[in-house]
């Protein structure tokens, strides 16, 4: 399983670098497609720049691939795989069905149309915890008004971050409370993703991703927006460009992995976001994280 944005920090995959060339390879190669130091940002920051969207898809994705390479290095391959938002193109790039390079310049140009897709201060959103999605879905539909509200990450059954326009999204956070939501907090992001409103930056980023070469999938990846287990890379090409204004579906996406018999997860990339999620969803299953040498050397 791949994250997304949301799981960057500083000094992310520094680590891995200094350690497994493999790693070290995988930043050269970042930084040679985007034209600039990325390993520089993600190991120094600053990280004001490194939480601009267009700088922390790119950022992850590649920290998440030097994690892959080196777990695939010590023998550990997935049968399926998985990423959250961003962390779809992750997944693809471990299923091979995209090239590293391709996948990094994709996420550059996705994170700078999404930031420019709704000015900023116009839209926001809110993760809500404690609420079932089908009486939540009744308050951002009530909520919406002359604006856009709407579900946007169905995470896990205790959590769904909901997105649109700021004043339909405050609403919904505030009605959510008053409903019997256990908490609803507006959270510090710079754009309403996964709403209507990114509907231009769909529209920009779909003839990038038609343009590139998709290849055959070494393993099936799950996708967000139908949370349907595909092999084929035309399907998987219009899962992303949907997946831009469309909801992560990763409760539904976990399940069906669940009900294919699966049993260990492993969450690739900064952070333990993911695992935290599972937990909410299935106690039962093995989770574990790979973002630096030791946490690689309690799944190795």
């Amino acid at each position: 399983m791949f994250p997304g944005q949301g799981s960057q920090s500083v000094g992310m995959g520094r680590k891995l670098a200094n350690r497994y060339p493999v790693a070290q390879q995988t930043f050269e190669e970042a930084d040679a497609a985007l034209g600039f130091k990325l390993c520089h940002l993600c190991w120094e920051g600053p990280e004001d720049k490194l939480r601009l969207t267009e700088i922390t898809q790119p950022a992850i994705l590649t920290v998440s691939v030097a994690a892959f390479r080196v777990l695939r290095e010590h023998g550990i391959v997935p049968t399926i795989v998985a990423g959250h938002s961003l962390g779809e193109y992750s997944a693809h790039v471990a299923a091979g069905t995209l090239e590293f390079g391709d996948a990094v310049r994709a996420v550059h140009l996705r994170g700078r149309y999404m930031q420019e897709a709704v000015p900023v201060g116009e839209g926001a959103m809110a993760a809500v915890l404690g609420m079932p999605i089908n009486q939540l879905q009744q308050i951002c539909d009530e909520s919406a008004q002359d604006g856009v509200c709407q579900p946007a990450n169905i995470n896990s059954p205790d959590q769904i971050v909901i997105s649109g326009s700021k004043s339909a999204v405050e609403r919904a956070a505030e009605l959510a409370k008053q409903r019997g939501a256990r908490k609803a907090i507006m959270l510090p992001v710079s754009a309403p993703f996964h709403s209507a409103l990114m509907k231009p930056a769909q529209d920009r980023l779909a003839p990038d991703l038609q343009a590139l070469k998709l290849r055959k999938m070494s393993v099936p990846v799950v996708t967000n927006v139908d949370a349907e287990v595909v092999s084929d890379p035309e399907k998987a090409r219009d899962a992303l460009i949907r997946q831009v204004c469309g909801a992560v579906q990763w409760e539904r996406s976990m399940r069906v992995l669940i009900e294919r018999g699966i049993s260990r997860f492993i969450e690739v990339g900064p952070g333990k976001v993911l695992c935290g999620l599972m937990r909410q969803i299935d106690r039962s299953k093995t989770c574990l994280n790979v973002e630096d040498e030791t946490s690689l050397q309690k799944v190795a």
